[in-house]
């Protein structure tokens, strides 16, 4: 009798989590209860970001007690969006949905992402209409940098902050996730060609443990975000970027060394009490500096594009015109 294969999962749960000690055993409850009634096969990718309490011990007596899981321990701890990128290098499935290992995500919620990216879609992000978090320190600073992640990014989406969320494998690359740019995932992605949609999903209080973010992750989400736009502006074409603002300011030094001239002229103010030709100097030389540092980002890309032999574009599919049918050998055809 030949042996037969498991089938792979289909779905892989991406769970990062840090010092989550009271929160795991509900957690992983919570998830086998609602992926048992959805009868598809899966896979759970725990990764250990360091804890400090006893949320590794418990993840060791998981593994020996529950079926389906797959746990990465860190040596430190080195962020969620680290932690994610490792999950996603260990997971096998061809569709990722993340979440939080806090419990505010709803576990429930996962067909109605996995529905939703039936229709087509390749990513699928969960919208926290309803948050049970603070309004003056979470809530407030969360909608305006949505809004304003949406007018840069061009992706219109409501909560980029949810961590519920599913992936076609395809336009998930862990290489994009550096520094804390997992929120920016449906952006990365939507940029690739990624068609994406936003589903509304419930959110928890948390019911034990302590919050790891406060009003410094606006700021790191700011700077995140000027991070990504030049990633999508001008990671192929730096020199439009410095350099165009580099003859900007030589243009502005231009028209300050004549206005000196003018008052030199007009009103005999001599340069050396005139403010505006220091003006002038200070504007030329950041000039000529963002127009180097231009020419020399450019040199940069091309080293990067040649060193990993990655063209700097995505195929979405290639067609060719059929080959015509070869002449017999050795036979005199009718011209």
């Amino acid at each position: 009798m030949k042996n037969q294969t498991a089938p792979g999962p289909e779905l892989s749960l991406l769970i990062p989590l840090y010092n989550e000690e009271a929160n795991l055993e509900p957690l992983l409850d919570r998830v086998a209860a609602v992926m048992g009634e959805l009868g598809r096969p899966y896979e759970v990718v725990l990764v250990d970001d360091g804890s400090t309490d006893g949320t590794a011990r418990l993840l060791e007596r998981a593994v020996s007690r529950r079926p389906f899981l797959k746990v990465v321990f860190f040596r430190r701890n080195c962020g969620q969006t680290a932690a994610l990128a490792a999950a996603i290098e260990h997971a096998s499935a061809p569709i990722l949905i993340p979440l939080d290992g806090d419990l505010q995500n709803d576990p429930a919620d996962i067909p109605k992402l996995l529905r939703k990216l039936e229709e087509g879609y390749d990513v699928v992000s969960g919208w926290r209409r309803r948050r049970k978090d603070p309004f003056f320190t979470r809530v407030l600073p969360s909608k305006m940098a949505n809004r304003i992640i949406s007018f840069i990014s061009g992706v219109r989406l409501h909560d980029y902050g949810c961590t519920l969320k599913a992936y076609r494998r395809e336009v998930l690359d862990p290489a994009d996730l550096i520094g804390e740019m997992h929120r920016f995932i449906p952006i990365l992605a939507s940029w690739k060609g990624a068609r994406v949609a936003e589903v509304e999903v419930a959110h928890h209080p948390r019911a034990a443990g302590k919050s790891k973010y406060g009003l410094m992750r606006t700021f790191k989400v700011v700077l995140d975000l000027m991070t990504i736009k030049f990633m999508g502006s001008f990671l192929t074409k730096p020199i439009y970027a410095f350099g165009g603002t580099g003859f900007g300011l030589l243009f502005l030094s231009g028209l300050l060394f004549l206005f000196t001239l003018w008052e030199k002229v007009a009103a005999g103010v001599w340069v050396h009490r005139n403010p505006v030709f220091l003006i002038a100097i200070f504007a030329a030389l950041v000039g000529v500096q963002l127009v180097m540092m231009g020419l020399l980002g450019e040199l940069l890309i091309r080293i990067y594009f040649a060193s990993l032999k990655m063209p700097p574009y995505v195929v979405a599919r290639v067609l060719a015109s059929a080959h015509p049918p070869e002449e017999p050998a050795g036979e005199n055809l009718p011209t």
